[in-house]
């Protein structure tokens, strides 16, 4: 099928995302088309605002608009812990459990050898720097439960290990109304072995 070229190259944007393949991209492309001017507009300047106005915060590697972003900035905080995430996305999900209350150091990534990513190729250089200027008296890793996530919290502790700095990693397991039957092995495995006293 041949589509005009503006049509097209819409087409061609929207398959840059994640997991927008050729159906999806003409059916978006064709929603906007059907879009009030002013809404496309309104639409494509907070496109252009998002990426000229945000910046990782020069502390911890979270996505902000100023620098050192709030939660740096928020004397409230505990700043005797820091919990150590893959991506941002990571930080709100976390903010948005309310439980937490320390402060957050963001990789931008997991080691990868697969993928040539090393731990220069990630945060971890300022987190070291970031542990010898601060008080922290406790490092949560919280990467994710996957063979990256596990590799990069690993070296993590590997390196903190020699400064006294208490290391632990958050708990994997059961989703909260999960069924047995249903979970696969590994995540049955790290449930029991993450288990603790009642």
């Amino acid at each position: 099928m041949h589509y005009p070229e503006p049509i097209s190259k819409l087409m061609e944007s929207f398959m840059k995302l994640p997991g927008i393949g050729p159906k999806t991209a003409a059916r978006l492309a064709f929603f906007v088309l059907g879009m009030k001017e002013d809404t496309v507009l309104d639409f494509a300047k907070a496109l252009v605002d998002a990426k000229r106005n945000l910046s990782f915060c020069s502390v911890c590697g979270h996505i902000t608009d100023v620098d050192p972003c709030h939660i740096c900035q928020d004397l409230k905080r505990d700043r005797t812990t820091i919990c150590v995430v893959q991506d941002p996305k990571d930080v709100i999900a976390m903010e948005k459990m309310r439980d937490y209350t320390g402060l957050y150091h963001v990789l931008q990534g997991a080691i990868s050898p697969m993928e040539g990513i090393g731990p220069e190729d990630i945060n971890v250089p300022s987190l070291i720097k970031r542990l010898q200027d601060e008080q922290v008296e406790e490092l949560i890793l919280a990467t994710n439960p996957t063979i990256e996530g596990e590799a990069t919290a690993m070296y993590i502790s590997r390196l903190v290990k020699p400064s006294g700095i208490k290391t632990t990693r958050i708990a994997h397991g059961l989703p909260v109304g999960g069924d047995l039957e249903y979970a696969d092995e590994v995540t049955l495995s790290k449930a029991l072995e993450g288990r603790r006293e009642l």
